[in-house]
């Protein structure tokens, strides 16, 4: 027979959730290059001109406003993880 024991199940519970940090990060660290975030239409009005410098202004603008809505949902995702383990705990 198995015996239950909090202790183990809360390190079991406690790796998994060090697993999957470690792998979003993982991810994360890997696809992480430079982006190129314009449409088709956009860089080709842009580089059309020959103005490489405000081509980049926008591809750097569009990949900052990109960015903001992931940063808000991990940091919902990590207040309602952060809740349910107070509530375990």
């Amino acid at each position: 027979m198995f015996i239950k024991d909090k202790n183990t199940e809360m390190t079991i519970k406690n790796n998994v959730g060090k697993v999957v940090i470690y792998t979003f990060l993982l991810v994360f660290g890997l696809f992480s290059g430079t982006m190129n975030a314009q449409c088709a239409m956009c860089r080709a009005a842009l580089t059309s001109e020959g103005n490489a410098k405000q081509a980049a202004a926008v591809n750097d603008g569009i990949v900052y406003l990109m960015v903001i809505p992931y940063i808000l949902v991990a940091g919902i995702g990590y207040a309602i993880y952060r809740m349910k383990k107070k509530k375990t705990s």
